[in-house]
């Protein structure tokens, strides 16, 4: 396995990297820097552990435009 990019709702928020017989994921956006060098036994593994990180947090704009009303 090669290095695999990790996205949450269409957004790379990381990459996970062979490590042993693991995976080690790297974060790249802040909101899942918890998760940051953590080993997982799959990239799977990593998806799940990022939406249950995130399931808790409010949905941020991607564009940083006001919502319309």
């Amino acid at each position: 396995m090669n290095k695999q990019v990790i996205e949450h709702d269409g957004v790379p928020v990381g990459v996970v990297v062979p490590d042993e017989d693991q995976v080690k994921f790297v974060a790249v956006k802040y909101q899942v820097w918890d998760l940051d060098a953590r080993r997982f036994r799959s990239a799977d593994e990593a998806r799940a552990a990022i939406r249950h990180l995130l399931a808790g947090q409010s949905p941020q704009p991607r564009h940083g435009g006001a919502a319309a009303a």
